[in-house]
């Protein structure tokens, strides 16, 4: 990135080094929007990784209590991303070295901005996101929630740190946990038909590799015309199903099994687990 100007000229600190943490990095850093003298990393105590993180990317890295107390008092966001069991401790520790110019940010799962400020013990600007494993290689869909404290400055920055990583939707917090049932987890559900579709091809006599490439190329296809087209799932579906022809004939196999309506019954179980993880997270720290 040597010569380039970064796009956004802040200083972002990532409390947790994890895969998540790591991907929103690597997309900030490649797609020009940080610079990597401009993160800073740091965990509870693996020095190694820390040290992968800062080979790898250039990045800052902090491991030592006062340097960690130093950068956390002076960044000016703060991304949340270590384990759901660690974060209460760290709002905890995290409040009073807070000033007001400072942003919370948090990908932790099931946490919400009620129960961080209520550990910060104060009503801080915070912003509740729910990324998607698929950020990891830019194709991201991230969910974010905003406090009311969060300015119109900060929704903006926050919204170029993760479109840095792929698409962005802005919505109620009430909604979060059917955005995790949809695209939160979705990536496990087309991963589940894609072993399907696999070994479907390998009991017909396909090699595991041809039905592997035959699965992917058509899962990845089938999503760019939806994406490409501007056309809607149903009718792309409509277009290559001939009445009485064989695609019809396995439409008919899956809406026997009732198809649709089991995709949304998990969707919705996914997001009523979510929540039954966030008041049971929440009951925790009570």
């Amino acid at each position: 990135m040597s010569g380039t100007r970064a796009l956004i000229q802040k200083k972002i600190t990532f409390y947790g080094a994890g895969a998540m943490a790591e991907a929103i990095a690597r997309g900030l850093i490649s797609r020009s929007v940080l610079s990597p003298s401009s993160i800073t990393m740091m965990n509870r105590s693996n020095k190694e990784r820390l040290q992968e993180l800062e080979n790898k990317y250039g990045v800052i890295t902090a491991s030592e209590a006062a340097a960690k107390e130093d950068v956390l008092q002076t960044t000016d966001v703060i991304v949340l991303s270590m384990k759901p069991k660690d974060a209460a401790e760290a709002l905890r520790y995290l409040g009073p070295l807070l000033s007001p110019g400072q942003l919370v940010v948090s990908v932790i799962a099931g946490m919400t901005i009620e129960t961080m400020q209520t550990l910060l013990g104060k009503k801080h600007p915070v912003v509740r996101t729910m990324p998607n494993t698929s950020s990891t290689i830019g194709l991201g869909a991230t969910g974010i929630a905003f406090s009311d404290e969060v300015s119109e400055n900060d929704q903006k920055l926050v919204r170029t740190l993760f479109e840095a990583v792929g698409i962005v939707t802005i919505i109620e917090e009430s909604t979060i946990e059917t955005l995790t049932g949809v695209s939160g987890s979705g990536p496990a559900y087309i991963y589940y038909m894609m072993e399907a579709m696999i070994e479907a091809g390998v009991r017909g006599g396909l090699t595991s590799d041809q039905a592997r490439d035959l699965t992917v190329q058509t899962v990845l296809g089938a999503a760019r015309m939806v994406q490409q087209t501007g056309e809607s799932p149903e009718d792309l579906r409509k277009k290559v199903t001939s009445p009485n022809g064989s695609t019809q004939a396995a439409l008919e196999v899956l809406a026997k099994g009732n198809f649709t309506e089991t995709v949304i019954a998990a969707v919705d179980r996914c997001a009523e687990r979510s929540r039954e993880m966030g008041d049971a997270l929440k009951e925790e720290i009570n």
